[in-house]
């Protein structure tokens, strides 16, 4: 795979964020200011539009340029934390021009390593790390035993939403929610629920 393959990755997470973007102001309502539908939306549509004239080869770079982006559309905690993972990512894959099904596994695990190092969030605080962690460590796993690239994502995607179900058992640690104190245990986590939709979109660019 090349770079062609990242560019319909932004694409379909771009696509499933402005699909989603009514859903994900009601989740966020709940718990936070109601604003993660249109950041997530405006932040990876800026990501997708970065890196979709295909002129950069270089895996990395353009992973990097793609977070850039989304960071200056989308300043926000939340924008923020999903630019870091780009760029991440980007880090990462420097120099890369050829993408192996581990390379993709890669990918994802530096996303989930850039949004825990900003936010300082671990698995269990109710964040979007719930959700990517089980993804990542399904991907890895799948990755080891050579499974073919649809297989690690139908995987990751069933990893995400389990994680994301978990969130409700969860006291939340970061953000507005925290400020429930007991009452925000039984809650969704939006930002775990984001992880879902970034899986999703995964397996669809996988067919």
């Amino acid at each position: 795979m090349d770079n062609s393959y990242l560019i319909r990755l932004l694409k379909e997470i771009s696509d499933i964020m402005a699909e989603n973007r009514d859903h994900l102001i009601e989740m966020d309502s709940i718990v936070g200011d109601g604003d993660l539908g249109l950041t997530m939306g405006d932040g990876f549509k800026a990501a997708y539009e970065k890196a979709a004239d295909g002129s950069v080869t270089d895996a990395g770079k353009l992973l990097y340029q793609a977070g850039k982006a989304m960071a200056s559309a989308v300043p926000s905690t939340m924008g923020t934390l999903m630019a870091s993972g780009l760029m991440q990512a980007g880090k990462v894959l420097k120099g890369t021009e050829t993408l192996e099904n581990a390379d993709v596994a890669k990918i994802f695990e530096a996303y989930e390593a850039g949004v825990a190092n900003r936010g300082k969030a671990k698995v269990g605080e109710k964040t979007f790390i719930d959700g990517i962690h089980p993804a990542v460590e399904s991907l890895n796993a799948a990755a080891a035993l050579g499974a073919p690239l649809e297989e690690m994502a139908a995987g990751a995607v069933k990893a995400a939403e389990d994680g994301f179900k978990s969130t409700t058992t969860m006291l939340a640690v970061h953000g507005r929610a925290a400020t429930r104190g007991e009452a925000s245990r039984s809650l969704e986590d939006p930002g775990a629920y984001v992880a879902v939709l970034i899986m999703k979109a995964f397996e669809k660019s996988t067919k």
